[in-house]
């Protein structure tokens, strides 16, 4: 599958320091410390609507999590997925009357232009889950063997992951078995399947159904992958055993994030499967949570349509810190536009204060958990200076506009 157009990366002086990052599974910061490059794995969209919101500041977090891995002078293998077959998919394709493909086709083309208009670093590889089927039968078909996956007893072909082969099954979320539970069946798991050999363990392979796309897989029969071996399977493909960071929103964290966890563990017999464990925020709309059910989804390509400045959505997202939960607002918006427009009269200033202790603290602030809202102070200070005629680098307002562009990924 193809990726979207990136753009050049401004190249800074000198170089960052090492990115602490917030992992949830020891509820905690800590330095990464990827050996060569940074190996990274974000989960990334169901094409069954356009971008959101949510989307987008999700996004937005692990491209700045690149940009400071680049900038200390990492090397960076960043992989995502397209969870191009899964049930919301064929749900919403069967509801509007529409080829689930061409549903998916034109929703994974808008995100690409989504993406590149908000100046994220494309992935270096960015895979689908249907070309990853005979990978992910294979690697299902292995954890049978190895007595930890079972097939129901019904006919239906249904193969589950024993989470009773996953010792440590938790340790990322922090969740007690209740919670689990709890949350379970609002997030595609069935607790109350029969024939299950315990509530929580998840789908590996959906065998095939009537009126439903199903994909040959050996001697597992034909079907389609459960939604956490996708991304087990191209996460170990990709990047090996072991990863830095695996990425996505913190509605993610359980079950997706610990079950692809898990089986990733089992397959290679080494754990941890990732470095860190990192979760964004969701995004709300005036107080309320943004969801599809609620129908008050703000969609990038909308905002596009509406002329609105991709860097001032960008700016706006990132005003806050990536790990809370957060509300857009028209009056976010509005200040995030009147923040670019102050950047960019401030960036073509004849001189300005020190560009170098600009670019010493936003370096620093990224490095301390992505501290986005922090840097945006350090800038603001910056352009108010500068605007009142204050300091006299000449150099300085090129080089702020290369560390906003490089660091923050804002064209000025």
């Amino acid at each position: 599958m193809e990726s979207w157009v990136g753009h050049e990366v401004p190249r800074l002086p000198g170089r960052g320091g090492p990115l602490s990052l917030f992992d949830s599974a020891r509820q905690g910061a800590a330095p990464s410390t990827p050996t060569g490059a940074g190996t990274m794995y974000v989960c990334g969209i169901t094409p069954y609507d356009a971008t959101h919101l949510g989307h987008a500041a999700t996004m937005i977090t692990f491209d700045l999590a690149q940009r400071v891995w680049r900038d200390a002078g990492l090397d960076v293998t960043y992989v995502q997925n397209v969870t191009d077959i899964d049930d919301p998919l064929l749900e919403r394709a069967a509801r509007d009357g529409e080829d689930w493909k061409v549903l998916a086709m034109r929703e994974t083309a808008l995100f690409r232009e989504d993406m590149e208009a908000l100046r994220i670093i494309p992935p270096a590889h960015y895979v689908g889950a249907v070309e990853s089927i005979p990978d992910i039968a294979e690697k299902v078909l292995v954890l049978l063997k190895e007595g930890a996956a079972y097939r129901l007893d019904d006919g239906t072909g249904d193969v589950y992951f024993d989470i009773s082969a996953a010792p440590r099954f938790g340790y990322e979320s922090n969740l007690t078995r209740e919670q689990m539970l709890e949350i379970f069946p609002e997030r595609g798991g069935d607790p109350d399947r029969a024939g299950k050999r315990d509530a929580l363990d998840p789908l590996l392979w959906r065998g095939a159904r009537e009126d439903e796309p199903s994909w040959p897989g050996g001697d597992l029969g034909p079907g389609r992958p459960g939604w956490h071996i996708e991304c087990a399977v191209i996460a170990l493909n990709l990047l090996g055993d072991r990863i830095d960071v695996q990425g996505g929103g913190n509605d993610l964290l359980f079950p997706h994030h610990e079950c692809s966890a898990a089986h990733a563990e089992r397959l290679t017999g080494q754990a941890p499967f990732a470095g860190h464990y990192v979760h964004a925020g969701m995004i709300g709309l005036d107080g309320e949570k943004m969801s599809k059910s609620r129908g008050n989804l703000v969609f990038v390509s909308r905002l596009r349509a509406d002329k609105v400045d991709p860097m001032a959505v960008r700016l706006a997202l990132m005003s806050g810190h990536y790990r809370t939960d957060r509300s857009w607002t028209d009056d976010l918006l509005t200040a995030a536009q009147e923040r670019l427009a102050r950047w960019r009269r401030a960036g073509a200033a004849p001189s300005g204060p020190s560009g170098a202790a600009f670019l010493a603290g936003v370096r620093e602030r990224l490095a301390d958990d992505l501290d986005t809202p922090g840097a945006l102070a350090l800038a603001d200070a910056w352009a108010d200076q500068a605007l009142a005629g204050t300091g006299d680098d000449p150099e300085a307002p090129a080089l702020f506009t290369a560390t906003v562009d490089a660091l923050l990924g804002i064209r000025l």
